[in-house]
C-alpha cells in the first residue's frame, strides 16, 4: 500500500504551521503575556519554546516518520500495549473538533456582519443576546441558531472537500493559500493597530517587563502550558502530519523552523492586539476594556474597536475575521485529518469512504453547540478537554517515550536525515523537563478544578460535559485498542522508496 507524501517542504512546513497557528495564537497569547509578566514573559515563554515545545515536537516528527502512520498506528508499532494512547489522543482530537468547527462558524458570520457593522454599539450585547440567542445555561438549548448552523456546516463541507482531496492535493494546497493570506491581513491589522493614537499606551501594557514575575512559579507553568498548548502537540496531528514525509526528511530543521514561526505569529498577533486595546484606552479615557481574551476579546472588545476606527472600519473587519476563520480552517482540518487518518489505518477502508461517514458523523455531534446553550456546553467541555485531556496524555506520552521506550532508536532515525544534530539536550528535555512541566500543570489543573468548581457551574453539568467526557474516551481508547487491525500487514512499513524528494 502506497502512503502519500507531501509535495515539497514547503508544503508540509506550511501544513504544519497552519495546524500549530491557530484562535489562541490570535485571541490567547496576548493575554497570557500581558498577566504574567509582560515582555519579562517572553524569557520563560522563549525557554519553554526550546526546552519542551521544540523536543517533542522533533520526538513527535521523528516518529510519524519511522513509523509511517497516524497516532494510534505509531503507538502500537511502539510497543503494542501502547495502542489505546494514540485512540485517546485521537478521541481528544475528535472532541475538540466538534466544537471547535463552532467558534470558525462565529468567525465567517462576523465577516458578514463587518460589511455593515451589525453588532451596533452594544457589542457585547449583540454577541450573546442577538447572534447567539444564549440561553439561561447549559440544559436550556433554546433549539438552533439558524445562522450558526448554515455556517457550521459550511465550515464541514470546506474541510471535506480538502480533505477528500488528499495531502498533497487538498491539504497541502489549502495550506498554501490560507497560511501566506493570514500572515498578510496580520501584517495590514498591525501596521494600523501601531498607526492609531494609544497604541503605544497598549504596546506597553503588554511589553513593560515586570521581572519580579520571573520568580513566580505559575508564570513558568503558564509559559510550559501556552508553547504546549499552541503547537498542536500531544493530540495525534504532528505525527500524523511527519508520517506523510519522504524518507529523506529534516526533522530537526523542520521542528525549529515550525516552532519559531507560530511564536514569531504570537508575538505580531500580541502587538496588533494590543495596539487596538491601547486605541479603544484612548478613546474610553483610559479605561481598560472588560474582555482581553478569548472569545470576548473577538467577538466583542475588536468589534467595539472597530466602531472607534476614524477610517476604514468595515475593511480593517472584514479582514480580522477573515484572518480568524483562516486560522481556525487551518487547524481544523489538521485535527480532522489526524482522526481520519487513524480510522482509516484501523479498518482499512477507502480513506474516502472513511473522510465522507467521518464528517456525517462529528457534524452531527457539532449541532449541540449551535444551539442556545452552546457557549456553554463549549465553555465546560474546553475547559475540560484542554486541562484534563491534551496536558494528561501528552504527559503519559512523554513518560512513555522518554522512560520506556529507547529514545536513542528515534535518535538514530533523525539525527542522520538532519542538518543540524541535537546533543544531551533533547534527551533532558525529553525525560525530565517536560515531564516535570506537565507534572506541575496536571496537580495545579486537579487542584484548582476541586477548589471550586469551574465558571460556576451545577455540578451534572461539569459531569455531564465535563469529567464523563474526559473519563470515557480514556476508556474508549483502550477499547478500541482491544479490536483487531484490518490489515494484516498494517504493522509492515510502508515503500516510500520510490520518492527520494528531500523534504
Amino acid at each position: 500500500m502506497q502512503r502519500e507524501n507531501w509535495g515539497s517542504r514547503v508544503g508540509f512546513i506550511l501544513a504544519a504551521v497552519g495546524s500549530a497557528i491557530g484562535l489562541g495564537n490570535i485571541w490567547r497569547f496576548p493575554y497570557m503575556a500581558y498577566d504574567n509578566g509582560g515582555g519579562a514573559f517572553l524569557i520563560p515563554y522563549f525557554f519553554a519554546l526550546v526546552t519542551a515545545g521544540i523536543p517533542i515536537l522533533i520526538m513527535e516528527f521523528s516518529m510519524g516518520h519511522k513509523m509511517k502512520g497516524g497516532a494510534p498506528l505509531t503507538m502500537a508499532k511502539l510497543n503494542r500495549k501502547w495502542e489505546w494512547l494514540g485512540w485517546w489522543q485521537i478521541l481528544i482530537s475528535f472532541i475538540i473538533t466538534v466544537y471547535y468547527v463552532v467558534v470558525i462558524s462565529w468567525a465567517i458570520n462576523y465577516v458578514g456582519f463587518s460589511m455593515t457593522l451589525a453588532w451596533g454599539n452594544e457589542t457585547i450585547s449583540f454577541f450573546t443576546g442577538d447572534y447567539l440567542g444564549l440561553t439561561g445555561g447549559p440544559f436550556e438549548f433554546g433549539g438552533f441558531q439558524l445562522t450558526i448552523l448554515i455556517t457550521t456546516i459550511s465550515a464541514w463541507i470546506i474541510n471535506f472537500i480538502v480533505i477528500y482531496s488528499g495531502v498533497r492535493s487538498g491539504i497541502e494546497r489549502a495550506n498554501k493559500i490560507f497560511i501566506p493570506v493570514l500572515i498578510v491581513i496580520l501584517l495590514i491589522i498591525l501596521l494600523r493597530g501601531i498607526t492609531l493614537p494609544g497604541a503605544a499606551e497598549g504596546l506597553n501594557m503588554l511589553f513593560q517587563p515586570d521581572f519580579s514575575k520571573i520568580a513566580d512559579g505559575k508564570v513558568w507553568v503558564a509559559a510550559y502550558g501556552q508553547i504546549f498548548f499552541s503547537l498542536s502537540i500531544a493530540f495525534a496531528i504532528m505525527i500524523t502530519y511527519s508520517s506523510y514525509l519522504p524518507k529523506k526528511s529534516d526533522i530537526v530543521n523542520n521542528a525549529f523552523i515550525t516552532g519559531f514561526i507560530n511564536c514569531g505569529f504570537s508575538v505580531l498577533a500580541g502587538i496588533a492586539i494590543f495596539s487596538i486595546l491601547g486605541f479603544i484606552m484612548h478613546q474610553s479615557g483610559g479605561e481598560l476594556p472588560a474582555k482581553l481574551s478569548g472569545v470576548f476579546l473577538a467577538f466583542a472588545t475588536i468589534p467595539e474597536a472597530i466602531n472607534e476606527l476614524p477610517a476604514f472600519q468595515k475593511t480593517i473587519g472584514v479582514l480580522f475575521f477573515i484572518s480568524l476563520t483562516f486560522a481556525g480552517l487551518s487547524s481544523f482540518i489538521s485535527i480532522n485529518e489526524a482522526a481520519i487518518a487513524g480510522i482509516t489505518e484501523k479498518l482499512y477502508k477507502p480513506r474516502k469512504k472513511v473522510a465522507a461517514w467521518y464528517t456525517l458523523i462529528a457534524m452531527i455531534i457539532s449541532l449541540i453547540f449551535t444551539t442556545g446553550s452552546g457557549l456553554y456546553i463549549l465553555d465546560i467541555v474546553d475547559h475540560f478537554i484542554n486541562s484534563f485531556g491534551v496536558a494528561m496524555s501528552g504527559l503519559v506520552e512523554v513518560i512513555l517515550i522518554g522512560w520506556f521506550f529507547k529514545t536513542k532508536i528515534l535518535k538514530d532515525h533523525f539525527q542522520p536525515i538532519s542538518d543540524f544534530k541535537v546533543g544531551i539536550w533533547w534527551d533532558i528535555a525529553i525525560k525530565v523537563i517536560t515531564p516535570a512541566a506537565l507534572g506541575i500543570t496536571a496537580i495545579m489543573n486537579f487542584a484548582n478544578e476541586f477548589s471550586k468548581p469551574y465558571g460556576g457551574y451545577d455540578k451534572t453539568a461539569l459531569i455531564l460535559f465535563g469529567w464523563s467526557i474526559v473519563v470515557g474516551i480514556i476508556f474508549l481508547g483502550i477499547y478500541i485498542s482491544t479490536r483487531k487491525w484490518k490489515n494484516v500487514h498494517i504493522f509492515d512499513y510502508y515503500d516510500n522508496d520510490d520518492n527520494g524528494e528531500e523534504v
